[in-house]
């Protein structure tokens, strides 16, 4: 019997529209399939492949044990996600070895602090994997802004939110373009950290960006606003132009 491969698959931003053709490819021939979500919710994963899975095919829903329940610095969050990141491989490789190929659905780029990341790090010597590249969430945020994010020899810098108030005034103050992800419940130390780097007049926030529920604001604009984990924070770089 051969053995099946495990395939990664970008799914862009949230439109399916933006899904590249390889990615729709793998998902309509699908018989086996994939996807990280929260305990009792269906994931955003599964919704944009919705309408172009195959009916037929079979589903493992990877449920994370934690989101929020255990902060970041306890190890107890490592410890809990490495072993829940290892049991779901080794289904997948089981899997592989008896010759299914199984696509596995990643919102945004499968590379870019994605789940699936620690699903490649503890299969990649053990079963062929295929990773399909895809519209960041990023690029759909910016691109929901109507303005282009980086001019020239501009300097582009991705933050995540979650990163101490110090580290993201500095980084902010020390690039020409950003980005600023994992928002959530950080929206008020970000707020702060850009006010000390003086961007906050230039920033937007964008939520739920290439999705039916888009919207975009400028940040000073959005008052006490609590932000959704699919928000993203934009500062638009104004470098060299002819």
């Amino acid at each position: 019997m051969s053995i099946g491969t495990i395939h990664g698959v970008g799914l862009g931003p949230g439109d399916p529209d933006l899904m590249s053709v390889r990615a729709d490819r793998l998902l309509r021939n699908a018989s086996h399939f994939a996807h990280f979500r929260k305990a009792g919710r269906k994931g955003q994963a599964r919704r944009i492949a919705d309408s172009t899975l195959n009916p037929d095919a079979i589903e493992f829903a990877m449920e994370y044990p934690v989101t929020t329940e255990i902060p970041l610095s306890d190890p107890r969050y490592n410890e809990t996600l490495s072993s829940f990141y290892t049991d779901c491989a080794n289904h997948l490789r089981t899997l592989a070895e008896t010759g299914k190929d199984v696509v596995v659905l990643c919102e945004g780029d499968p590379f870019f602090y994605g789940s699936f990341m620690h699903l490649h790090s503890r299969l990649r010597d053990v079963v062929p994997i295929n990773v399909v590249p895809a519209i960041t969430g990023m690029s759909g945020a910016w691109t929901a802004t109507g303005q282009p994010v980086t001019w020239g020899d501009d300097v582009l810098t991705v933050l995540m939110a979650t990163l101490p108030e110090d580290d993201l005034a500095r980084r902010m103050g020390d690039t020409d373009a950003l980005v600023v992800m994992k928002i959530g419940r950080n929206i008020d130390k970000v707020r702060r950290a850009l006010a000390t780097a003086d961007r906050l007049d230039a920033a937007w926030l964008v939520e739920y960006a290439a999705m039916p529920n888009q919207t975009v604001t400028r940040l000073v604009e959005a008052a006490d606003k609590i932000t959704p984990y699919f928000s993203i924070i934009i500062v638009h770089g104004n470098g060299r132009r002819p």
